[in-house]
């Protein structure tokens, strides 16, 4: 019986509690409220979207221990189709272009979920009607961005989980530019706001950021942006086909501006030299204004080579670059007959002073000096051009001006100059010039001066030398100094100008010169050895000299109209007629004499021959010169119907005459006739220079000239001596309407390489060649995705130069072309990725070409490829480049070239 009371109980209790819920259900009054449709009409987050999201007990939470969560700022949210706010999930959720900022975060994605308790945001994609993936987030945290596939982060702790991220750092070197590295991870950890930790990563420069074709794979690595990667073992991979190519750890800088690091070095075999690496070394920035690169070659045969380079510039204040280059070529190997060793060098240095700096006080300098067959021997690839330079040149200056009146130039300046094929070296160390402004002594410093006596005017000048004249062998050295001369030499021009019949320009001067000297010539015959003994008399000694002069010129123009309605509708004629007359004593009274008994004859001499200004003039001077200058031009009307003024174009820039007459000579006083002229024609596109020499007198049959006219003795008036012209001519397709030309390197670096070849003293364009960089290509500023190929053989880019000298001789009836050569130049895109070029010429003379270059280029998107071939002739070399164009990873090339034969 006692266990049946339980059941009766639970029964009693069920039927008391209905009863009293019935009892309160009449005492409930509903509440006035009108019910109102939700107006969300986007759909709710579906499971598969918050499946990740886990909610937690709030139970669960310890509130004793621990740091509480707090935010600094304030939040701020937006989604474009619904904003939820969960109070049991503790959740904000934000769907389609949803977007949060807090300080210095910036995140947009398709979804958000926004935990306010833990202070962290989940962000995601979602996909559109087609099923595909679009909004993926956006993270931007100061000036660091990354695009992954969903990130987690704290905006307490600032950490964060990305999955699959993208972000973009900009970093190069300071002299080679600025890349952009892109850099991928499938998870990346966010320490802080300065390291990251990928794991499986990918490093690239391609433009593609879907699919690079090519990437550097590292499977775990150290990130801090715009600093550095560090990463563990490394290899490249090529269209997603790993390499060989890998590292067990490896360093990328991502710096922007200059940053020190190491430059790698090119691998090869030289049959002469062993085994090399060339151009390794080391590049160092030097404060803020300077920088410094140290590169070398080494042979294992015991040859080497160093450079270094230094760049240095201040805004407003200088700029200039330092330049050494030495080498030490061994051929062969000790014990061998072919064996031999030989030290080049060069040096170039150049500074420029900007004119804002100091106005009154300038230094520049433009030095190329060293071994005169440094640029023929050398064994780097970029002297090709440099091989047919004959002269080397230096020359360092400081300038002074003295603004008072009247205002005075100082300059001090050591030049430098160096013949490469006799190797003879003449040197000025110093040279001292200082010139006086011009001075008016009858007239007022201000207002108009008018007739003869208050334009006579009268200046001062120095030139004091120091000159040296050596060889290649003894230059810089102290044997250099052992036939030094030094001398100074004052000069005071006077002259005044005024009109005569209101047409005629006359002139009227005279000249005064003391010339000083440290060291004077005296010379004997010996009748013992019957020879010339000259003795150096040291000791200061002087002469003086001076001339007279006078000279009437005019101006007279005339025009040829033919009619507005004709297409060349008038041609002027501009001519600038002269005759000038000079006047000069003979000063015997620095001559001496001495008696040859071999010869019987009295040779005169001056104890001045042979010193930097020479020996005063003996016997006098009394000569007529004439010039006439010319130029012509047309006016012709435009092509263009609506342009209503006519086009002036220059028929003849300008074409002169001159002649003399010498009235001191006994014989031969006409001076010959010489010609000179040039002009540009094809919309000046083609430039035309000439000269000629008419001698108005006959030869005899030894060649030699009589006092007899040439038309009196069979011939015609003039015989013509010599004669030369000069075309040159340069088109492109630019100019038939065609895309503009492609900017090949900045000529003001220097490291452009035609900048180069015109410091080392060579020819601004490249017919003998160009001295590339290969780590510079000319696609590398193209942008990648302007490539025309539908429409490129209608719009193929290329250009060409050509030049064509000759030099006629016949003065003594050889009749012979003394010079003749045809060169060109000339580079074709084939297609937006192939560049073809060419540079040579013809010597019809001695019917052989002159140096040879074909270079072929390709642009392979991330890589650039260059091959140059000089294929025949004393410079016979190749060379091929295959690399990166970004100079973030401009390591990553492979090179091989052919050595010069060292002659």
């Amino acid at each position: 019986m006692q266990s049946n009371k339980h059941p009766l109980l639970l029964l009693w209790l069920l039927l008391f509690g209905a009863f009293s819920l019935v009892a309160q259900e009449d005492l409930i009054k509903p509440l006035p409220i009108k019910a109102v449709k939700d107006s969300i009409t986007a759909p709710l987050l579906t499971p598969q979207m918050v499946r990740d999201t886990v909610v937690t007990d709030s139970t669960e939470i310890d509130t004793l221990g621990g740091k509480e969560p707090f935010l600094l700022d304030k939040i701020e949210y937006k989604a474009k189709d619904y904003v939820k706010l969960s109070q049991k999930d503790q959740k904000i959720y934000l769907y389609n272009e949803a977007e949060i900022y807090y300080q210095d975060t910036e995140l947009k994605a398709g979804i958000i979920i926004m935990d306010y308790i833990k202070n962290e945001v989940y962000a995601g994609r979602i996909k559109d009607s087609l099923g595909n993936y679009t909004q993926l987030p956006y993270f931007k945290q100061g000036e660091n961005v990354v695009i992954p596939d969903s990130i987690r982060f704290n905006f307490d702790t600032q950490k964060a989980l990305i999955w699959n991220s993208r972000t973009e750092q900009q970093a190069g070197l300071g002299q080679l530019g600025s890349d952009a590295m892109k850099v991928y991870a499938d998870v990346t950890k966010k320490e802080n706001d300065s390291v990251y930790f990928l794991s499986e990563g990918k490093l690239t420069t391609s433009k593609d950021t879907i699919d690079p074709d090519y990437y550097i794979r590292v499977r775990k690595a150290k990130f801090v942006p715009k600093k550095k990667v560090i990463a563990g073992f490394s290899n490249l991979y090529i269209v997603d086909v790993p390499t060989p190519i890998a590292l067990p750890f490896a360093y990328f800088p991502l710096t922007v501006g200059r940053t020190a690091g190491i430059m790698m070095p090119t691998f090869g075999n030289d049959p002469d030299r062993g085994y090399f690496l060339q151009n390794g070394g080391y590049y160092l920035p030097i404060g803020d204004y300077a920088d410094l690169t140290l590169t070398g070659d080494l042979y294992t045969n015991g040859s080497y080579g160093i450079r270094a380079q230094s760049v240095y510039a201040k805004r407003y204040k200088f700029r200039g670059n330092i330049n050494f280059r030495f080498e030490n070529q061994i051929v062969s190997q000790k014990g061998f007959d072919d064996f031999s060793r030989g030290t080049i060098y060069n040096v170039q240095i150049s500074h420029s002073q900007d004119p804002k700096a100091n106005p009154n006080s300038r230094i520049s300098a433009s030095v190329n000096l060293g071994s005169s067959q440094y640029y023929r021997n050398s064994l780097l690839q970029q002297n090709l051009p440099n091989t047919q330079i004959n002269n080397l040149s230096s020359s360092i200056s400081y300038s002074k001006t003295f603004p008072a009146y009247p205002s005075v130039n100082l300059s001090l300046t050591a030049t430098h100059n160096q013949n490469t094929n006799t190797n003879v070296v003449d040197v000025t160390l110093p040279t001292l010039q200082a010139s006086m402004e011009r001075i008016f002594p009858f007239a007022k410093r201000e207002g108009i001066k008018k007739g003869a006596l208050q334009n006579i005017n009268f200046q001062y000048d120095l030139n004091a030398r120091n000159q040296i004249r050596t060889n290649d062998e003894d230059f810089l050295s102290t044997r250099m100094f052992d036939d030094a001369k030094v001398g100074a030499r004052h000069r005071i021009p006077i002259s005044t100008n005024f009109k005569v019949a209101k047409h005629f320009s006359v002139t009227l001067g005279g000249s005064y010169e003391d010339v000083w000297t440290l060291q004077t010539f005296n010379q004997s015959f010996d009748p013992d050895t019957q020879t010339v003994v000259t003795d150096t008399i040291s000791g200061f000694d002087r002469y003086n000299q001076y001339s007279l002069s006078a000279s009437i010129g005019t101006t007279l123009y005339g025009t040829f109209n033919r009619g507005e309605d004709r297409k060349l509708q008038a041609i002027r004629h501009v001519m600038r007629p002269s005759i000038s007359y000079g006047f000069a004593p003979s000063f015997e009274q620095f001559y001496d004499e001495y008696l040859n008994t071999v010869t019987g004859q009295t040779v005169q001499f001056s104890r001045f021959q042979n010193t930097i200004y020479g020996a005063p003039r003996l016997g006098r001077s009394n000569a007529l010169s004439f010039t006439l200058a010319n130029t012509l031009e047309a006016k012709v009307r435009d092509r263009d119907s609506t342009v209503t003024e006519p086009k002036k174009i220059m028929i003849l820039n300008s074409f002169n005459l001159s002649s003399g007459y010498n009235f001191e000579a006994d014989s031969l006083r006409i001076s010959p006739l010489v010609i000179s002229g040039g002009t540009n024609i094809l919309n000046n596109k083609m430039s035309i220079n000439f000269g000629a020499n008419l001698d108005p007198y006959a030869i005899d049959n030894n060649g030699r000239r009589i006092n007899t006219f040439n038309i009196d003795n069979g011939g015609s008036l003039f015989r013509l001596t010599s004669a030369r012209a000069n075309l040159s001519y340069s088109i492109s397709s630019s100019d038939f309407g065609g895309d503009k030309e492609e900017k090949r390197g900045d000529p003001d670096s220097p490291y452009d390489g035609q900048n180069y070849v015109a410091a080392s003293g060579g020819r601004t364009d490249d017919l003998f060649g160009q001295a590339n960089n290969f780590n510079e290509g000319s696609f590398d500023n193209r942008d990648e995705d302007d490539v025309e190929n539908p429409v490129y053989g209608t719009k193929i880019p290329w250009d060409l130069r050509l030049q064509y000298a000759v030099t006629y001789s016949n003065s003594n009836r050889q009749n012979e072309f003394s010079n003749h050569s045809l060169m060109f130049s000339g580079n074709v895109n084939l297609s937006p990725r192939w560049r073809v070029g060419v540079s040579s010429g013809y010597d019809i003379r001695r019917k052989g070409f002159t140096v040879t270059q074909l270079r072929f280029e390709r642009d392979l998107k991330s890589f650039k490829m260059n091959f140059n071939w000089t294929p025949f002739g004393d410079f016979e070399r190749w060379y091929f480049f295959i690399g990166i164009k970004s100079s973030i990873l401009s390591d990553l090339k492979w090179e091989n070239r052919s050595q010069p034969n060292i002659r």
